[in-house]
């Protein structure tokens, strides 16, 4: 057995390897360069060729005179980055995987690469902020439209599309920062009846709790940065899909130039191994989070699609393996009360990003939008008061000490 993910997307087989194996050993070839265990660096930016012979073979076949896979050009590919790739499709059961530098590296490269000039995007409004920017700005430019639809809405999704026009609907799910949770089969069947691409940021999930592709998506989008990395260290974007289609995008990544860094990704590949251990401390401890501050008088409300009060609980119980590590809530107060409440934790950094081994907090009104009154961010849907934590893999009940001893503050 040459890589664990012919085995895991084999249908028919009766064992299928769990989570943790398949963060391990997904993916990836028994036997390495050297008899290495772990991927060697192939730290380089040109390949050399033995002779003219030599190159005319790998013009005629891209490989080595054995068969294998070789490369010319840094830009193009690297062995480093191939094992990765490999692993990243096995855990998502994609057919294959194309690794960039960042995750919106990843997500602005798809689009340019595929969309025509005058075509039309359906999206929902609860994406990422700056795939959103991407898509109403740089986009315009070329005369693509975008139509932003709330989330949820799957009638308004559909009357959005434009025959012969809309090219892709993109989501998120679960979405940033109210963990809303797409209907992935409705979403996948909307695109196959009016043969419009999808695309879902799976970044919150991981492959670990849900994988779109299984449900009939096209594309799936990681910001490897977060989860799939796990130690705030590294900055990666990965898009999985069919085999044909990542091709196509592997092509194109050598002219756009967003070839990740050979050290990235073998940090990426090492954080990778421990990825089924990480979410599943960090869902344990989220589903505790999240009932805790639920049942507390200092808290309005809570967003975590885990609890029966979310509006997509049904959902992301029929199509999740669990509801991931971030929790968004209102702390019962104004801006100045609810950072009082964050300066007052112990345990958890104030930053922008999650996913990694150490908690993340922050205040979205004053983390991403500073710049816009309390009238403007309202009329955006976020309150002065709404609180977004990533936890990560510390203890459980300090994690829920330190959030009681921090509402007592205010």
């Amino acid at each position: 057995m040459a890589a664990l993910r012919d085995l895991q997307v084999d249908e028919a087989a009766t064992v299928k390897p769990g989570s943790s194996t398949r963060s391990v050993h997904g993916g990836t070839l028994r036997q390495k360069a050297y008899g290495s265990l772990t991927t060697p660096i192939v730290q380089t930016a040109t390949y050399t060729f033995e002779n003219t012979q030599a190159l005319i073979d790998f013009m005629e076949s891209k490989t080595w005179g054995d068969g294998s896979e070789r490369e010319e050009y840094g830009r193009y590919g690297n062995p480093t980055i191939a094992a990765v790739e490999r692993k990243l499709a096995a855990l998502d059961n994609g057919e294959d995987a194309v690794l960039y530098a960042s995750g919106m590296n990843a997500v602005t490269s798809l689009l340019l690469s595929v969309l025509p000039a005058g075509a039309h995007i359906v999206m929902t409004n609860d994406c990422y902020r700056r795939t959103r920017q991407f898509c109403q700005t740089f986009l315009q430019r070329f005369g693509i439209e975008t139509t932003v639809v709330p989330v949820g809405d799957y009638d308004a999704l559909e009357a959005a599309i434009i025959r012969k026009k809309t090219r892709f609907i993109i989501s998120e799910s679960p979405t940033n920062p109210y963990l809303r949770i797409a209907d992935l089969e409705r979403i996948a069947d909307l695109g196959k009846r009016y043969r419009v691409r999808t695309l879902i940021d799976s970044t919150f999930a991981t492959p670990i709790n849900q994988r779109p592709l299984e449900w009939g998506i096209d594309f799936v989008v990681h910001s490897a940065t977060k989860y799939l990395s796990g130690h705030n260290d590294l900055l990666a974007g990965v898009i999985v899909g069919r085999a044909d289609r990542i091709k196509a995008l592997r092509d194109s990544r050598g002219v756009l130039g967003g070839m990740p860094d050979p050290q990235n990704a073998f940090l990426l590949e090492r954080g990778i191994k421990t990825l089924g251990i990480r979410v599943r401390q960090q869902n344990q401890t989220a589903v505790a989070v999240a009932n805790f501050l639920e049942s507390h008088p200092r808290i309005e409300r809570v967003w975590y699609p885990g609890l029966e009060s979310h509006p997509d609980y049904a959902v992301a119980a029929a199509q999740m393996d669990d509801f991931g590590g971030v929790i968004s809530f209102e702390v019962a107060g104004d801006l100045r009360t609810t950072s009082k409440f964050i300066d007052a934790l112990q345990i958890p950094y104030i930053a922008p990003s999650l996913g990694g081994v150490e908690s993340l907090i922050e205040q979205p009104a004053l983390m991403s939008y500073y710049e816009k009154s309390t009238e403007e961010r309202l009329a955006l849907g976020i309150r002065d008061n709404l609180v977004r934590f990533a936890v990560g893999v510390e203890d459980t009940e300090d994690i829920l000490n330190d959030l009681d001893q921090a509402l007592a503050v205010i």
